[in-house]
């Protein structure tokens, strides 16, 4: 069973239809939860209707999410938060509020664990415990959009999904939860302020080609060859990189819409010169972007970045191919808030899972 919060607008209309309220009392509600963020009892705010307030005081009615925050951990950057949250069942993921100039942006966890097994990231090392359901997903974005308001008076105008989990291994609750932070009458975020990472979850990418909503591709590639890309991305056995890349093509021609390729650079095994030669030839002709990051420490994995001059001197080649290519900010490195560092506070999942199985 779902939450309160994680209803869309004409399921929350539905669910009180179903109940005998009328269903005009949908958007008063929709707005307490998604746009003025409240929390506690709903059913004792005396400016919902009667009727509202009795259903919401009632067995009938849905909980609200119940996400506790166990942790907050502020990086010494300055624009950095993370967020540790525990979930009703006791698991707990972890959510961060990034800032940059003229923007702030929430990173969102989509499942405790991940089952891909990406050997370089932490929340693969810990192995797949369950997806998230979609007032979970919605609720990470309450909360984090609750303490920017707290601490800047400001609106979350941007939403990346790479937090903890595969996003499109999780696909429909994912879809509810974006349809409720992009809905006009809550939190009104941007479809195009909206970024889903991907490994390489080819079945997901067509999926996300045919959903209406437009929303941002990033994919995470790594490697130029399957041999190259195996060894970081176990889900490369099940969808190769043939089958990726034509997965991305139908996306970006179906969307009209650039596709986002992540590299993480790992000094010694996929930042030479050649390595990115070969990314330019992969990529040569599509709309794509490529976006470098120098690799993240993880308690399980031994690699380490290469150097800025190896960083710069990927970056130029890359462009000379004629690939826009940029090397990402990071940000949160001191609290295990970056790219590939999230995980459960607690002992790994004894659920793990690798991703030959995922379909």
């Amino acid at each position: 069973m779902d939450s309160l919060d994680g209803l869309t607008y004409s399921r929350l209309e539905a669910r009180l239809s179903d109940a005998g309220v009328n269903p005009v009392h949908a958007k008063p509600l929709f707005n307490r939860l998604h746009r003025k963020l409240l929390t506690g009892d709903l059913d004792e705010a005396e400016t919902l209707p009667p009727p509202l307030r009795r259903w919401l005081a009632s067995e009938e009615a849905l909980p609200r999410c119940q996400l506790v925050p166990s942790a907050v951990t502020p990086s010494t950057d300055g624009y950095t938060h993370k967020y540790l949250l525990r979930l009703a069942d006791g698991a707990e993921i972890e959510s961060v509020l990034m800032g940059f100039p003229g923007r702030f942006t929430a990173c969102l966890s989509t499942q405790v664990g991940c089952a891909m097994g990406c050997v370089f990231c932490a929340t693969g090392q810990m192995g797949f415990a369950r997806h998230l359901k979609a007032g979970e997903i919605v609720g990470q974005a309450q909360y984090v959009a609750r303490r920017l308001r707290e601490m800047h008076g400001e609106p979350i105008r941007n939403i990346v999904l790479m937090g903890m989990g595969e996003p499109l291994h999780n696909f429909d609750p994912l879809m509810e939860a974006l349809e409720i932070l992009t809905d006009t009458r809550g939190l009104n975020i941007g479809p195009s302020r909206v970024a889903i990472s991907t490994v390489g979850h080819v079945a997901g990418i067509y999926k996300l080609a045919e959903h209406p909503a437009r929303y941002s591709l990033a994919v995470s590639l790594h490697g130029a060859s399957d041999a190259e890309r195996g060894a970081l991305v176990p889900i490369n056995q099940r969808w190769p990189l043939a089958a990726l890349l034509e997965a991305c093509r139908a996306y970006s021609e179906r969307k009209r819409a650039k596709v986002f390729f992540a590299w993480t650079l790992i000094a010694g095994q996929n930042d030479s010169a050649d390595h990115a030669r070969r990314l330019g030839e992969l990529l040569h002709g599509m709309n794509a972007h490529v976006n470098l990051i120098p690799l993240n420490p993880t308690e399980d994995f031994s690699g380490r970045p290469p150097d800025d001059a190896s960083v710069r001197a990927f970056q130029q080649i890359v462009l000379d191919a004629g690939l826009p290519c940029t090397v990402r900010q990071r940000r949160g490195i001191d609290v295990a808030a970056g790219c590939g560092q999230l995980k459960s506070a607690g002992k790994r999942s004894s659920h793990g899972r690798n991703a030959s199985c995922v379909r």
